[in-house]
């Protein structure tokens, strides 16, 4: 990553990575801490040249940093510092090895582990400064020697370990996939997190079959959206979509669910209960953790299985051993990003299925609100102040 000094002077260092994929234990009151730091940040986010006022940047002293010639550059966003809002500028480009591929980035999803990361909060760490951003579609500029999969000008969307909040980022090819023609650049950019976590937990995990009941908690969030779009509109379940207002349970309903609970003001437990006349769900989706998973297992039927994919609620919730044995129901884990390191064939079969089910119009990806990259800090509160509903997107270039 590279952050510009003096003009016709650069300054380098190696960024660090993570996997992507799953999301991590929040602080209390990070997320308010984070809206007021973007929210007085705000005021500088048009200055090229300096983040922080109208002066022009002076020099830069930080562990590890080399000076480099001036040469073509792209703006990328920074995290610079741990619970600070990021800042954009100017970063050089790079050289391609023989397996890469430059892709101008048009659009790039915002998820619940960027936020956390430059936090440090995520499960994974990594070095400052980076960039965050781990999914997001563009156009090929330019490709390695030894790339075969893609040329110059195709439409590809493709997932990252960080580094995708830019206006370029450098792709293994077999981490990309070809846009169907007539998915739009947005709509493919929301895809591959969202998405391929609804289809491994519906599809790989639960396996879940045509005519199950299915309870998705946090149902208009990114992640929760999709799962009831694929539930019910791809595997034709039952969805009860759980959400913290009516607004957000209407939403729900709109995407496919057949019925809805906002448990902000009556018990997800006894409600279930009343929808399924006693019996129970068949599977439960769950991303938030806490009192809610709790509800949620105690609300599966005989058999039933509940998948773990986050806790956005901020608390890791023990499981009892005996409600598993006495009902004969299964928990299970899915942590999306690391299939791509254990199981590629099925990371990568989730994408290609979602772009198939949305170019043949089963599924549409719900893009709740999209911000430019000048307004990453903005972003990112609208995601930590719940206010966010679907995926939120920053229009890159």
């Amino acid at each position: 990553l590279v952050c510009t000094g003096w003009p016709g002077t650069a300054i380098q260092t190696g960024g660090g990575s993570f996997a992507p994929g799953g999301m991590a234990r929040a602080g209390g009151s990070a997320g308010l801490c984070w809206w007021w730091r973007a929210r007085s940040a705000s005021r500088a986010r048009s200055c090229r040249m300096n983040v922080f006022g109208q002066e022009p940047l002076g020099p830069i002293s930080l562990s590890g940093f080399s000076l480099l010639q001036s040469q073509r550059a792209y703006r990328a966003a920074l995290c610079i510092e741990l619970t600070k809002p990021l800042v954009v500028r100017d970063v050089p480009s790079s050289a391609l090895q023989p397996h890469e591929v430059r892709v101008r980035v048009r659009y790039c999803g915002v998820n619940f582990a960027d936020i956390l990361a430059c936090q440090g909060l995520y499960q994974e760490k990594h070095s400052l400064p980076f960039t965050p951003g781990m999914e997001f579609s563009g156009d090929v500029m330019e490709t390695g020697a030894d790339v075969s999969s893609v040329k110059e000008g195709d439409r590809v969307v493709g997932v990252a370990n960080t580094k995708a909040l830019a206006e370029e980022y450098i792709a293994d090819q077999k981490l990309l996939w070809t846009i169907p023609q007539g998915v739009p650049y947005e709509e493919a950019a929301a895809l591959p997190v969202s998405y391929g976590t609804a289809i491994l937990a519906l599809e790989h995990r639960a396996r879940t079959q045509a005519g199950e009941t299915v309870l998705v908690t946090a149902a208009a969030g990114a992640t929760g959206l999709a799962t009831v779009d694929v539930a019910s509109n791809v595997l034709k379940a039952k969805v009860i979509a759980a959400a913290g207002s009516d607004r957000k349970c209407h939403l729900a309903i709109q995407k496919g669910a057949v019925q809805s609970v906002n448990y902000s003001w009556a018990g997800l437990r006894e409600e279930v209960k009343k929808l399924t006349a006693d019996k129970g769900v068949d599977v439960a989706i769950d991303t938030i953790g806490g009192d809610i998973f709790k509800e949620a297992l105690h609300s599966l039927a005989w058999e039933g299985r509940i998948v773990v994919v986050g806790f956005a609620g901020g608390t890791i919730p023990s499981i009892p051993a005996n409600l598993l044995l006495l009902k004969n129901i299964s928990a299970l884990g899915l942590y999306w990003g690391r299939y791509r390191n254990e199981d590629f064939p099925v990371f990568s079969s989730a994408l290609s299925s979602a772009l198939r089910y949305c170019q043949e119009g089963c599924i549409q990806p719900h893009v709740g609100a999209m911000f430019k990259l000048e307004e990453v800090n903005e972003a990112f509160a609208h995601v930590t102040q719940r206010k966010s509903t679907g995926k939120v997107i920053i229009s890159v270039s």
